[in-house]
C-alpha cells in the first residue's frame, strides 16, 4: 500500500516531467491579480493584454433570466469562432467582476459552464479573446431574487 508521502512525491515528479517537456503549460501555473480584481470588461481585457472590448453575435452568453437564489447562478459561456485563446465570464456588479477564465487551444471546444455567486441583479458577460488581441463579448441581464454574496 502506497503511503500520502510516497503519492505526493510521485506527483511532484509526475509534474515537473510534464513541467520539462512542455506538455504542462506553464500559465497554468500563473494567477493574474490584476485581472481578477478589475471592476470592469475593459479592465479586465488590459489586464489580460488584450484589445478594447467589441460586442459580437458569434459569442453566447447563457443564465437565467431570474436567478432564485444568488449563491448558485449557472451561466454558459460559448463561441464557434476559430483562433479563441480565452473565454471569461465576469458578473458587472460583484466585488470582482471576473467570476472563470478558460484558457483555450483550436483542440477545445470553446463551450463551458459553471456556476457563480451573485449578490445583486446584474449584467453577466462571455468574453472571447482572440489569438490577434481582439475582445469579443455578449451580455446579458439577470435578476437575482435572492442575493447570495452574504446579507
Amino acid at each position: 500500500m502506497q503511503t500520502r508521502r510516497e503519492t505526493l512525491k510521485q506527483s511532484a515528479v509526475v509534474a515537473g516531467l510534464l513541467a520539462s517537456t512542455g506538455l504542462f503549460p506553464q500559465q497554468a501555473l500563473a494567477y493574474n491579480a490584476a485581472a481578477f480584481q478589475a471592476k470592469t470588461l475593459a479592465d479586465v481585457a488590459k489586464a489580460l493584454g488584450a484589445g478594447a472590448p467589441a460586442e459580437s453575435k458569434d459569442v453566447t452568453i447563457g443564465g437565467p433570466d431570474i436567478a432564485e437564489n444568488g449563491a448558485v447562478v449557472p451561466l454558459t459561456a460559448s463561441t464557434s469562432l476559430a483562433g479563441v485563446k480565452r473565454i471569461l465570464i465576469l458578473v458587472e456588479k460583484n466585488p470582482a467582476a471576473m467570476v472563470a477564465l478558460f484558457n483555450v487551444t483550436d483542440s477545445v471546444e470553446a463551450n463551458f459552464a459553471t456556476r457563480a455567486k451573485m449578490g445583486q441583479s446584474s449584467d453577466v458577460y462571455a468574453v472571447a479573446i482572440m489569438a490577434d488581441g481582439k475582445t469579443l463579448y455578449a451580455k446579458k441581464e439577470v435578476k437575482v431574487t435572492l442575493g447570495g454574496c452574504g446579507g
